[in-house]
């Protein structure tokens, strides 16, 4: 038994350690020297060692980094968390705001808040009856890995609310709080000086450098690293009734959150975007990385209203600052191959950083900028990129040039089939024409099983790569006659990756047409194109038959278009791909709104939540609004289902407490099957 008095003696150990942590990390205002606290640390984990049982989660001791980890468990985020669109100065800001504006008029009148856009990793923070329990990071906006030691030795993050006990604050039961993990500039040189003199391998920036260490397997490692914190949002929360932006940010400064003194309080747009262009000329007098500056809606309720736009919020946008430019050697010009077989340059360069990324390839756009411009082997080149914008060669600097240069002569021949090249009248771009490119295939496999196509998960560039390498697939249609035996043989396809793989290739045959449509990559038949063509023929047999005149009567398919979609279903290749769908029973149907609406999940209401076996979340959502159903992302009380995987969030516990009914994949799939057998 461990007495009371030494019960205590520990709490107020931790709870007077945390608080000097606080004012230390995130105030900068220590009251303690460095050997009282010391002192103190010492005592309470002589405490600790002794009485095991002291032991709790929200120790300082258990910032110093535990046992080397396996691996990352996945985390269900409690609410998606959500990107930014971006704008590109004031006159896109302008746009933004007049666009949503028009969505809702109280917009005009609305508060906005100012924050820097830090550029670090993002981490999603778990508290408990006040209590840090859980980080993770963003992954794909609906589950991120598990890091909780990791995160658990950064000393700015505070294991316990209010990190000040002296703050009257009420705790709620749960919190959830989003984040940015960065590394300021002074300290992540300062560790890169550190790793060169032990030869180590040197970050390129304080972002990477921040990420690398947030993901090591050992937490002693994560502990060196000086990583520091801010944080800006409050994804969920009980008992939490916070309405404003401005106020969330007062509550998490209250709570100890470290939060950046940067953020501004505004009430028109027009101080709002000058004082972002204020911070795009001095941002490098900032001691951490940022990129631009977010201006959210203040009024979170006017927020929530306004919804979402594809992954972004429509009441926030990322204020982007100018591109950087730098000058650097040409060394070469390489070619890709695309899968419409258009050749397109890329630059080969002297390696140099821009805007802490260091550059080594950049676009060329096309070879008859590479003619305008002059653009020569050897030369010294102006490279620009905005943001996460990928680098492009602006222009070549001739008055460096020495007189080795060299001039640049256009391919005649494909670099992936050596077959010769041609270029299309009126277009600017040579062209592979030969179908079995291997280079094409490999794109036509990306783009078939991209997310804007069938969206086949597990299916990326590598692995396209492989089953095209392999033999194993000729076309697009082979992807569905692949088999487990054949996957195991290729290299990383153990048993649960095929399967899994399998299953997102089976889920995907429910696609309807206009996806499907979309899929074929026909030249100028985008998602709008496709649906427009789906809606007006009904069927693929109906749309192989049309002619050019029948076409152009489908609102925005021009002449151009009609002629690549009577080509493509023309081309025997293509042909033989329609041919192997049908036999796989993979022939949608265009399905008009009003039957979508009585299929077997029709009247039904969904919420998600865990990691789903064989799905994303969005291919369960699609499963679901095709078969009529709704998807929310809050549950109510007319909740019809809550769909659990493994590792549900907080959104179990409340589906729970409103008996709310709880099923899994396979139960979904059987309410589809037995609703359609009794059809």
């Amino acid at each position: 038994m461990v007495s009371s008095r030494l019960q205590q003696r520990a709490a107020n150990l931790r709870s007077e350690i945390n608080v000097h942590n606080y004012r230390y990390y995130v105030l900068e205002s220590p009251t303690v020297s460095d050997g009282e606290f010391d002192a103190l640390l010492r005592e309470l984990q002589h405490l600790e060692l002794k009485y095991p049982r002291l032991l709790s989660p929200d120790s300082p001791t258990q910032r110093v980094g535990g046992r080397p980890s396996e691996k990352f468990s996945k985390v269900a985020h409690p609410e998606t968390i959500l990107s930014l669109g971006n704008a590109n100065g004031a006159t896109e800001t302008r746009a933004w705001f007049e666009r949503i504006s028009r969505l809702d008029d109280s917009v005009r009148s609305a508060d906005l808040v100012v924050e820097p856009k830090i550029d670090g990793l993002t981490v999603v923070l778990h508290y408990e009856n006040g209590i840090f329990v859980r980080g993770a990071t963003r992954g794909d906006g609906d589950v991120g890995e598990d890091i909780t030691p990791n995160l658990r030795t950064l000393r700015t993050l505070p294991l316990r609310i209010p990190a000040n006990p002296d703050v009257d604050q009420s705790v709620p039961s749960h919190l959830v709080v989003r984040g940015e993990a960065f590394m300021y500039k002074r300290a992540f040189a300062r560790w890169n000086h550190r790793l060169a003199d032990k030869g180590g391998r040197l970050y390129v920036n304080p972002r990477n450098a921040a990420s690398g260490a947030l993901r090591q397997l050992d937490s002693k490692l994560t502990a060196e690293r000086p990583i520091a914190l801010l944080c800006y949002g409050v994804i969920a929360a009980e008992d939490f009734d916070v309405g404003s932006q401005w106020e969330t940010l007062e509550y998490l400064r209250k709570m100890g959150f470290p939060v950046s003194e940067h953020t501004r309080h505004f009430t028109g747009l027009e101080d709002t975007i000058t004082y972002c262009e204020e911070w795009a000329e001095k941002r490098d007098v900032l001691g951490y990385e940022i990129d631009g500056m977010v201006i959210k809606i203040d009024d979170l309720s006017l927020n929530l209203k306004l919804g979402v736009a594809g992954k972004d919020p429509r009441g926030a946008v990322a204020f982007k600052f100018p591109a950087q430019e730098v000058a650097t050697k040409l060394n070469d010009i390489g070619v890709n191959v695309g899968r419409t077989g258009v050749l397109t340059p890329y630059a080969i360069l002297e390696p140099v950083e821009v805007g802490g990324v260091t550059i080594k390839q950049a676009t060329l756009h096309n070879f008859d900028f590479v003619a305008k411009k002059d653009i020569r082997l050897g030369d010294r080149v102006i490279i620009k990129r905005a943001g996460e914008v990928i680098p492009y060669v602006v222009r070549p600097i001739v008055d460096e040039r020495t007189g080795q240069e060299l001039r640049y002569r256009s391919p005649g021949i494909c670099p992936s089939c050596s077959e010769a090249v041609n270029r299309q009248t009126g277009e600017v771009a040579l062209y592979c024409v030969n179908g079995g490119c291997p280079e094409q295939r490999v794109r036509n496999v990306e783009h078939f099983v991209s997310r804007a196509a069938l969206e086949i998960d597990g299916l990326g560039k590598r692995v396209a790569s492989q089953l095209v390498g392999s033999g194993l697939v000729e076309d697009v249609a082979d992807i569905f006659f692949l088999t487990e035996a054949q996957l195991q043989e290729l290299d990383t396809f153990a048993e649960r990756k095929s399967r899994s793989l399998l299953d997102a290739i089976l889920v995907s045959k429910q696609r309807p047409l206009d996806r499907l449509l979309a899929a074929f990559g026909i030249r100028g038949v985008g998602a709008v194109a496709a649906r427009a063509l789906a809606e007006r023929f009904g069927s693929l047999d109906a749309l192989e038959g049309a002619t050019p005149v029948e076409l152009q009567q489908v609102e925005g398919i021009g002449p151009s278009i009609a002629v690549a979609v009577e080509e493509w279903f023309s081309r025997p290749r293509n042909q033989q791909v329609l041919r192997k769908l049908r036999a796989v029973g993979f022939w949608p149907k265009w399905q008009p709104a009003s039957e979508v609406e009585l299929g077997p999940l029709a009247g039904y209401s969904f919420v998600l939540t865990g990691i789903l076996p064989g799905w994303t979340r969005r291919q369960a959502s699609i499963f679901i609004e095709e078969n009529g159903g709704r998807v929310s992302s809050r549950i109510s009380s007319q909740t019809s289902y809550l769909l659990v995987g493994a590792n549900a969030g907080v959104k179990l516990k409340r589906a729970r407490s409103l008996g709310i009914p709880e099923i899994d994949v396979d139960r979904l799939r059987s309410l589809v099957a037995v609703a359609s057998e009794v059809d």
